[in-house]
């Protein structure tokens, strides 16, 4: 029995090291990390199980408060411009608000969003002369903010999202349909190729439930935070 209570202990211990290596590298190569993905895709589950595991600052997006996500899912032409310009001014607010300020106490910081999403939606329900001025407001306000070191995208395929989004039951989501969830992910995309200054890491999760199962959790963070990226797109299929 004593011996048992020892193995117990060294693996315990094994993995502590494990962890504080992983630290270790994450405060070396990332102080800000985005999760991002299509509507459905578990990113905000996913930013927050790492924030809690590596002790990581944590931004969510402030989605729930806008008025206008109901309407806009009812009636998307009446809506979709005042939806967007309401999460561009948001999302700017909220990001300038926490990422001047610093917390010694957190190894680095994680968020469910980042300020693009504001024009890969818009350019999915705005056209024409709408789009075009909303495009050169986000792209006026783009250059003030910081960029996050690593940009990783969960992809999922619009069958999978829809799955996820049903399970969720969030009333104002369920006139979302696999046509919008699909010009979205191209949307998500086109920025990518248009902005290849940045570093993307696209992980194709289709084949694993991260948030039931263990092990794959524990390959997306591999993934993350163990390997080297360059600039540009980086796909990984897990």
């Amino acid at each position: 029995m004593a011996g048992f209570f020892i193995a117990i202990s060294h693996s315990i211990f094994k993995f502590d090291l494990l962890k504080q290596q992983l630290f270790s590298e994450m405060k070396i190569k990332y102080s800000y990390v985005v999760i991002e993905g299509n509507i459905g895709a578990e990113k905000t589950t996913l930013a927050g199980r790492i924030a809690d595991q590596f002790n990581a600052r944590l931004i969510l997006e402030h989605f729930a408060d806008n008025p206008f996500l109901p309407k806009f899912y009812n009636d998307p032409e009446k809506y979709s411009f005042p939806l967007e310009l309401s999460f561009l001014a948001s999302r700017y607010k909220q990001l300038k608000e926490e990422l001047v300020t610093q917390d010694l106490f957190k190894t680095f910081t994680i968020a469910d969003y980042y300020f693009m999403k504001s024009l890969v939606f818009a350019a999915s329900t705005l056209k024409g002369d709408e789009y075009n001025l909303y495009r050169q407001i986000f792209y006026i306000i783009y250059g003030t903010l910081p960029k996050p070191d690593l940009y990783v995208y969960l992809h999922l395929n619009p069958e999978r999202l829809l799955q996820n989004i049903e399970r969720r039951g969030r009333n104002y989501e369920k006139s979302i349909t696999k046509e919008y969830l699909q010009k979205i992910q191209d949307s998500y995309f086109s920025f990518f190729r248009q902005n290849p200054e940045n570093k993307y890491l696209v992980i194709d999760i289709n084949e694993i439930d991260f948030v039931d199962n263990e092990s794959h959790y524990s390959k997306i963070i591999g993934t993350i935070f163990f390997d080297d990226y360059p600039a540009g797109l980086n796909k990984v299929i897990l």
